[in-house]
């Protein structure tokens, strides 16, 4: 039996509408400018990651993650935000995509969903299943999923950068669901 292929955590996807490539240190300014509108953060468990010092934790966690990719428009060059590849399981079946955000007027459909479906695409030539922590308040995240064909797993809790709990749910997609709902077939 061949060995299994490493996940590729830092790749560059390209789509009709967005680039997605690996964050380097250097795109810090760039992107806290996408990240420093308060709405953005409002219903994420870490409200205040529009701040510069706590944006720069997210950041400097992206980069030690070594699955961080930055977001740029493809019809004009801007970032535009950010998304990464984490956790995957020991047994290489299961991996998460989270810390995803996008500037406001990307927002409600085509951008995001394209972001979604390159890295889930990416994923699942890897993976058995993809996962989605998404904070319990945030409806607009966890609509967007299920847009994507994302399945409920549950509630779950993690600690925040205090060590305080935040409540979070899991959301996944595994192999199967994405190949019949590409087919058009009813996942």
């Amino acid at each position: 039996m061949p060995a299994p292929v490493a996940f590729e955590l830092q790749p560059l996807l390209t789509g009709e509408r967005l680039v997605l490539r690996p964050l380097e240190p250097g795109d810090f300014p760039a992107l806290f400018a996408a990240a420093s509108d308060p709405l953005i953060w409002e219903q994420h468990p870490e409200s205040d990651r529009w701040r510069e010092d706590v944006f720069r934790a997210y950041f400097d966690g992206g980069l030690a993650s070594g699955g961080a990719l930055v977001a740029i428009d493809r019809a004009n060059g801007r970032v535009i935000g950010s998304s990464r590849y984490a956790n995957l399981t020991a047994d290489g079946r299961e991996i998460e995509i989270g810390w995803t955000f996008l500037e406001r007027p990307y927002w409600g459909g085509s951008y995001n969903r394209e972001m979604k479906v390159l890295m889930i695409g990416h994923a699942l030539k890897f993976v058995e299943c993809v996962v989605f922590l998404v904070g319990a308040d945030n409806l607009r995240s966890q609509m967007a999923l299920l847009k994507i064909g994302a399945r409920f797993r549950g509630p779950t809790e993690r600690s925040d950068r205090f060590g305080n709990p935040m409540r979070y749910t899991i959301y996944e997609i595994d192999r199967a669901a994405w190949k019949a709902q590409e087919s058009g077939a009813v996942a």
